[in-house]
């Protein structure tokens, strides 16, 4: 890095005038900030900066093979970086600023560190609902590389206190917005074929929504965990350090409940509940704050059933990566014990 990275990385308040003028003379300098989003708290850099870059991949400890998203503040601004097809604009101008990452050719002037697309020919660009995120890429007048602000694998954050348990240290400010409304990542779509868009990742913006532009989406499952096309497709992702069981609806003793809906029976302090109401939108804005608090107290977490409809295919999406992260840690652990 550039800076020195401090001993204890700091909290501000977002809404701190002087916090903000502090982020921005950190991402000037080649510095490394984790920002407030809708989504879940990013690690912003500057995109062309290559050392600020292998920053952020270094305090993350991120295979340097999967690229990131980088963020604009404009549609103006990206399509400086990417060639969006007419499917993207529309795209793009329904959903923007909000939780959609669009993933497309590079243009051939786009002003961005290899580092940042782990040399790739496309780039995935996001212009977020966030207000911090948005003030930052103005005032540094750049485009900023901001994967989420956890150590490679793990849970999301959600809350400042999130960052600051997983990459203290490791980075040089924490900006605190409070909890992502959204609470899960964007939902990503390929542009590479214009003619047939991919849904790589679920995520804040439901596929129905999307589909009313661009017709039927086929969701590409991810491709592979030692060369991804895109950021967001790893199997291994969002993984608590407890194992997981799905699709749950009693828990045994031993395990704690990550619930859905009523559960008047499930009474013992190891239970998160996701939304008494059923509500698919307050679930998926406590999902990454439940696993955070379960895997403090557990190291067995069992998952209530969550409908597919709407953002359920996102939470499912989560779920099913960090329960596959569960089941290939307990597949290596006895064969550690057999060997």
């Amino acid at each position: 890095m550039i800076l020195p990275l401090p001993v204890e990385t700091p909290i501000q308040s977002a809404s701190d005038p002087q916090a903000l003028a502090d982020a921005v003379a950190i991402l000037a300098q080649g510095g490394c900030v984790a920002v407030p989003t809708e989504t879940v708290y990013g690690l912003a850099c500057d995109a062309r900066h290559r050392e600020a870059v292998a920053g952020v991949y270094a305090a993350k400890r991120r295979p340097g093979f999967n690229p990131l998203i980088v963020h604009v503040d404009s549609l103006e601004r990206a399509r400086t970086l990417v060639d969006l097809s007419s499917k993207g604009l529309a795209l793009a101008r329904a959903f923007w600023p909000g939780p959609l990452t669009l993933v497309a050719p590079k243009t051939a002037f786009a002003a961005v560190s290899d580092l940042a697309t782990a040399r790739l020919d496309s780039l995935a660009v996001r212009w977020p609902k966030s207000r911090t995120l948005t003030h930052l890429v103005k005032a540094v007048g750049r485009p900023l590389a901001a994967p989420s602000a956890n150590a490679s694998g793990t849970v999301s954050p959600t809350r400042a206190e999130h960052v600051k348990k997983s990459l203290n240290g490791c980075i040089h400010l924490i900006l605190d917005g409070g909890p992502c409304p959204v609470g899960v990542e964007s939902t990503i779509i390929s542009l590479l074929d214009p003619d047939r868009p991919d849904l790589l990742r679920p995520g804040g913006v439901p596929r129905s929504s999307l589909e009313t532009i661009t017709g039927p989406l086929c969701h590409q499952a991810p491709l592979s965990e030692t060369a991804p096309s895109s950021p967001g497709q790893s199997n291994r992702h969002y993984a608590p350090r407890a194992r997981m069981r799905l699709n749950v609806t009693r828990p045994e003793p031993d395990e704690a409940y990550l619930g859905f809906g009523p559960h008047p029976e499930i009474e013992h302090s190891r239970f998160f509940n996701l939304s008494q109401s059923q509500c698919l939108a307050e679930a998926a804005a406590n999902l990454f704050a439940g696993l955070h608090w379960l895997d403090s107290k557990t190291d067995q977490i069992a998952v209530a059933p969550i409908p597919e409809a709407g953002l359920g295919e996102a939470i499912n999406d989560r779920l099913h990566r960090a329960a596959a992260h569960s089941e290939s840690m307990s597949a290596i652990a006895s064969g550690s014990r057999s060997a």
